[in-house]
């Protein structure tokens, strides 16, 4: 018989509850979407945690998301499935803030620190270990590339099966590095809603584990300990403002739930930060529902971006998304392609950090939302990079010379940075 937990290990889960009716259900059991077709959230019994847990405690725990482990799922410590999920780095963009005046300043969650390069490690690290706990022997989900990357290595780790349907023009390092961390890899031509119905037939032909997007409650777990991660290295004071690239937004949605749970734990007041849910202009569902006042987006047709991850048509939890933005008093907004690669090579270029295409969206989004006068200067920045920028394929680069051909070297010395113009 498996051992059981101490507090310390777990268990402080009481519900699974649906997030639009508010109806409760027993937790330890494998589950999906709610009775009506929508997300279920994790809740806890936040009064046990707070006497189990205080910040001072938490200090003196290894740098990992597992240092959280009273504000997650998983009951007993061997079923956790881990590759490593360190705490991510804040980095500032000094220059940057100098050239746009930024008072407040600029900060970079940066998550390509994570196993398979990508913030996804943390949602599949949860989902993955809650189905180890209850059993799952298959998995299955549509991904843009990183999600599924995550999948494959934690089931892999787990001796679970994982089967992932791509887009056809998903990266090819992507498909690759699925296939390579033991996945089963499927191309469809179309985009990932469509490649969703595909392990929506499968769930049902074969009875692998739907771990889409919100399809299961506990991706959302392991997004939420960036909310966490990142209270506790501000000393438990939020910025004022966090711009989150959003495609299926189950980070947007984790971390406004962090929030709300540490408020409750009081270790946090009632000022929050205000959630900017940035899409490309090519896909931008929910600015044009936030937009038009709206709780649900409609399918985005023909969508396009070459920022891939934040090519998500349709999102189930759009409502959620939309909740949490105007709840926090932010905003949604969308930046065009040209401005994401501009910013790209802007933050890479001056600060030496290189971003993934959706991180540096939300440096655009920054940029276009000081101009229209969302944000101001005075306002604290935090921007999340979602991936290792070396997972992405780059503008072509190098000028090529000739060996044992003399050079002109005095054409390089005034080849200095050209000044940026705010």
């Amino acid at each position: 018989m498996a051992q059981q937990p101490s507090e310390g290990e777990g268990g402080f889960v009481t519900d699974l509850e649906c997030s639009l009716s508010g109806e409760r259900s027993p937790p330890d059991r494998l589950a999906s979407l709610s009775r009506l077709g929508k997300p279920l959230l994790v809740r806890y019994d936040l009064e046990r945690v707070r006497r189990a847990l205080t910040p001072s405690l938490l200090e003196k725990r290894p740098p990992s998301l597992w240092r959280y482990r009273e504000l997650l799922p998983v009951r007993r410590s061997e079923n956790i499935v881990s590759l490593g999920e360190t705490m991510t780095p804040l980095l500032s963009l000094p220059r940057l803030a100098e050239v746009l005046r930024a008072s407040g300043g600029i900060l970079v969650k940066d998550e390509g620190r994570l196993p398979t390069g990508s913030f996804k490690a943390r949602g599949l690290a949860l989902a993955v270990s809650m189905a180890k706990e209850l059993g799952v022997s298959s998995m299955a989900m549509p991904s843009n590339g990183n999600a599924g990357a995550a999948l494959a290595a934690y089931a892999s780790r787990a001796g679970i099966r994982s089967f992932v349907f791509c887009p056809e023009d998903t990266p090819e390092v992507n498909i690759r590095e699925i296939a390579m961390q033991g996945a089963e890899v499927f191309l469809v031509d179309g985009l990932i809603d469509e490649c969703g119905k595909f392990v929506a037939e499968g769930e049902k032909a074969l009875g692998w584990f739907n771990a889409s997007t919100l399809r299961e409650p506990y991706r959302i777990e392991g997004k939420k300990t960036m909310g966490l991660e990142l209270a506790e290295q501000l000393g438990w004071k939020l910025p004022d403002v966090i711009f989150y690239p959003t495609g299926g937004g189950t980070g947007l949605i984790g971390m406004w739930k962090a929030f709300a749970e540490l408020e409750a734990l009081g270790w946090i007041g009632e000022r929050k930060p205000r959630m900017v849910a940035v899409q490309a202009a090519g896909c931008a569902p929910m600015v044009k529902a936030f937009e038009a006042g709206e709780e649900h987006a409609p399918r985005w047709e023909n969508a396009s971006t070459f920022a891939a991850g934040i090519r998500v048509p349709q999102a189930i939890g759009d409502f959620l998304i939309l909740r949490a933005v105007r709840e926090s008093r932010g905003f949604a907004i969308a930046v065009d392609d040209e401005a994401i690669a501009a910013a790209w090579r802007e933050v890479a270029e001056e600060e030496g950090l290189l971003l993934c295409p959706e991180g540096a969206a939300t440096y655009a989004a920054y940029k276009k939302a000081r101009a229209e006068g969302r944000v101001t200067a005075e306002e604290s920045i935090v921007l999340y990079n979602c991936a290792s920028g070396l997972k992405y394929a780059m503008p072509p680069a190098g000028r090529r010379i000739e060996a044992g051909k003399p050079i002109d070297w005095h054409q390089f010395s005034d080849r200095g940075r050209v000044p940026l113009v705010p």
